[in-house]
């Protein structure tokens, strides 16, 4: 997905947005003989020794995986399927295809706890020492490239390498916690020792009792319980509370962020 939005559209376009894509492509301006694929290979490979040293060898080798494949399809694209000019003459539709492409690609990436490469790396150094939120991080790194895309490249595709990556940052987020989406219930009911059996044989997933919950407006003690499962897990139990207690109490909500044994971890 990333290497068809920036072979396709992002290089014919000429697009600085951000990452090392877009620092190739102002770098091929002014380096005669090298091509931007050639140029964010070079890049990708001395930023993956970078995120040896700072974030460990397991991301590395996610990483060079990752960017090995990119790297092979941009070249396969370069030599079997070349392509310099745009498809149409609407910068701005081929703007939009080449971020969903390109951040969608990105976040399945993120997902698996790996990067696609190049400026990903820095953002994800950033994330780690700073707390922020990737998409953040890589509004921070990519905003030096669209500097030299104004500086280097003209007004005109500073103006779009800009709005690519504030759409791309959005996106990336976006698609994280879609993917990583939990759901949370706490369920009021006086039929937990049913619920709790379903969640932990069916379900496979913990939950915590707390006894002698009191309602503040009937004055009534029952059991509360707490349980988190995913998304697709969430349907079954929505309708097995349903059939085991029609009157339990339950809220539901949605979560990216649940550290703990069978999710994230710190």
């Amino acid at each position: 997905m990333m290497a068809v939005g920036i072979y396709f559209f992002e290089f014919p376009n000429g697009f600085s947005t951000g990452g090392v894509s877009g620092i190739a492509i102002i770098l091929s301006r002014v380096i005669d003989g090298l091509s931007p694929t050639k140029i964010a290979t070079i890049l990708n490979f001395l930023l993956i020794l970078v995120g040896l040293v700072i974030l460990g060898r397991k991301f590395a080798f996610k990483t060079a995986f990752t960017t090995g494949l990119l790297s092979l399809f941009l070249n396969l694209f370069e030599n079997f399927l070349s392509h310099d000019i745009p498809f149409t003459n609407q910068k701005l539709l081929e703007l939009f295809i080449d971020m969903i492409l390109i951040s969608l690609g990105a976040a399945l990436i993120f997902n698996e706890e790996a990067s696609s490469g190049g400026t990903d790396i820095i953002a994800l150094i950033i994330k780690k020492f700073f707390k922020v939120k990737i998409g953040k991080a890589l509004l921070m790194v990519d905003g030096f490239v669209i500097l030299g895309a104004f500086l280097l490249l003209g007004i005109e595709i500073g103006f779009f390498s800009l709005f690519a990556l504030v759409i791309r940052a959005l996106v990336v987020d976006s698609a994280i916690e879609s993917l990583k989406g939990t759901k949370f219930f706490i369920i009021i009911t006086n039929e937990h020792m049913k619920i709790i059996d379903f969640i932990t044989h069916d379900l496979e997933r913990g939950a915590t009792l707390l006894n002698n919950c009191e309602g503040a407006y009937e004055k009534c003690s029952k059991k509360a319980i707490i349980s988190v499962v995913e998304k697709k897990q969430a349907v079954f139990l929505k309708h097995k509370i349903k059939e085991l207690d029609p009157n339990a109490f339950t809220i539901i909500g949605t979560s990216s962020d649940i550290i703990g044994n069978g999710f994230s971890s710190l």
